[in-house]
């Protein structure tokens, strides 16, 4: 397959010489049609000075000719030569050959009937009168001799009436010789300098382009070697221009570097997802070993604990795995997020009991679109990590904002989050309290994932502080246009 180079030097030459090959056309026509115009004015004014003399009743034989030039003068029926010019040796292309002129007119042909050439005179209305030139000139190209020297020539042919009524018809030639000369110049410059001036061309082109396209030469062979050795730590080089190629090269350093922290942090998920499967594994592990030693000595609560944990984080993870992988929430459901909130609420009575925590609710009837069960996992990691760090009060507020959006504020009286924690905390398997123990804290991806499944509802997550002390966070969604038909509410989506 040809290189981009060869293409493109193949395609500037290609065009090049169309436009030289028609330019050269053109230029032939309009300097040959230039040339015949010069030489036909040089005939039409010998041919009509002759014409002039003959109009003026100048006799044949004292008839000024130019000798360097062919001149003719025949009568009306063209076969008897009249006069000639001096050199002329032989002519050829006009009414006749005859260079000498004769004394007596040629016999004629047999069969020539002199009354039916005067009937035809007597019918022609456009003859002449004495003494006058027609004003319409024929051309005529031919070859003649004159003294010596052979060549082209153009012919002006004028027909003249002398004082007389002796109606003659005037060959008057300029050479032909510069025309052809120039023609055959322009040819000649054309058939060399053309091929030179595509060559030139080619190579210009080649050069350019080959210059043009060596960053990107740099770039592929950068590109294959970080294919090959897997480094996407490595980066292409980037040239100086910021034409074309400079911008490709930049888009590629940024495209891998996206994509070597894409790998880096599937690298981390991986790494982290193992180490959180490997506590609740390994204690379940060790309870059910101890329950089978020793069966009066066997945990059921701690078993079902840990395996709940086990369920829980395999739900979490699964989950992840399918928001990575561009999974969006279903377009036209309905999902009432008063109800919702209700319902997340309800679930976790026991664990607010348990905890000691009061529930505080503010809940305006709002509906947005999306997946009613990743809305419903969002509210419930929302409230559970209210819970986790609650004192006594945790509060679940629902409002409309501006008619466009839901704004949906889980508040805490806890300790709430440092300014500068406040991103890290949405990063996976990330927990802010170090002290807190495993059990009782949870792997670090409810909050990852809540801001997930908001992105994917085009809406925003954010942590502040709360009026009550602690941490604010506020989930905000569009809300669909009254216009939009209600769809049945679907029920709960897995995961």
């Amino acid at each position: 397959m040809a290189s981009v180079r060869a293409k493109a030097a193949t395609g500037a030459t290609a065009v090049v010489a169309v436009a030289l090959i028609a330019a050269g056309l053109l230029m032939l026509v309009a300097l040959r049609g230039n040339l015949v115009e010069q030489v036909d004015l040089q005939a039409e004014v010998t041919a009509r000075d002759v014409a002039g003399q003959l109009a003026t009743g100048t006799a044949f034989d004292d008839l000024d000719l130019d000798r360097s030039r062919p001149v003719q003068v025949l009568d009306a029926d063209e076969d008897r030569l009249l006069a000639a010019s001096e050199g002329l040796q032989a002519i050829s292309g006009t009414g006749s050959d005859q260079v000498t002129v004769r004394e007596e007119p040629p016999a004629r042909p047999p069969g020539f009937d002199d009354d039916d050439d005067d009937d035809d005179d007597e019918d022609d209305g456009n003859r002449l009168g004495p003494g006058e030139v027609d004003e319409d000139i024929d051309y005529a190209d031919g070859h003649a001799t004159v003294d010596g020297a052979a060549g082209p020539y153009r012919f002006a042919v004028v027909d003249v009436t002398t004082p007389d009524g002796t109606e003659t018809t005037v060959y008057a030639g300029a050479p032909a010789e510069v025309e052809q000369a120039a023609l055959d110049s322009v040819r000649t410059s054309m058939f060399v300098g053309v091929p030179v001036l595509l060559a030139v061309v080619a190579a210009i082109t080649w050069l350019m382009t080959r210059r043009a396209l060596r960053p990107v030469e740099g770039i592929r062979r950068e590109m294959a070697a970080i294919t090959h050795s897997t480094d996407l730590s490595r980066r292409v080089p980037e040239p100086s221009a910021r034409d074309e190629v400079g911008r490709l090269a930049v888009t590629t350093n940024e495209t891998l570097a996206a994509l070597e922290a894409s790998v880096e942090r599937q690298r981390r998920f991986v790494a982290d997802a193992s180490h959180e499967l490997r506590s609740p594994i390994a204690s379940l592990r060790t309870q059910l070993e101890v329950g089978q030693a020793h069966p009066d000595l066997l945990d059921l609560g701690g078993a079902v604990q840990d395996t709940v944990r086990l369920q829980d984080l395999a739900a979490d993870l699964l989950l992840l795995a399918r928001l990575d992988a561009g999974e969006q929430p279903a377009a036209g459901r309905r999902v009432d997020l008063a109800e919702l909130a209700r319902e997340e609420l309800a679930q976790r009575a026991a664990l607010l009991a348990a905890a000691g925590v009061t529930a505080r609710t503010e809940l305006a009837e709002v509906t947005v679109e999306g997946s009613r069960g990743q809305l419903s996992r969002v509210v419930g990691n929302l409230i559970d990590n209210a819970v986790r760090h609650a004192v006594g009060t945790v509060r679940v507020s629902l409002r409309p904002e501006g008619g466009a959006a839901a704004v949906l504020e889980v508040a805490d009286d806890g300790a709430g989050v440092p300014a500068g924690q406040r991103e890290r905390i949405f990063e996976r398997f990330v927990r802010l309290d170090d002290a807190r123990s495993r059990d009782a804290g949870g792997a670090g991806l409810g909050l990852a994932i809540a801001r997930d499944v908001a992105v994917r509802h085009h809406g925003t997550l954010t942590v502040s502080d709360a009026p009550e002390g602690g941490a604010l966070f506020r989930l905000t969604l569009p809300v669909p246009p009254p216009s939009a038909p209600a769809d049945p509410a679907a029920p709960p989506a897995a995961g």
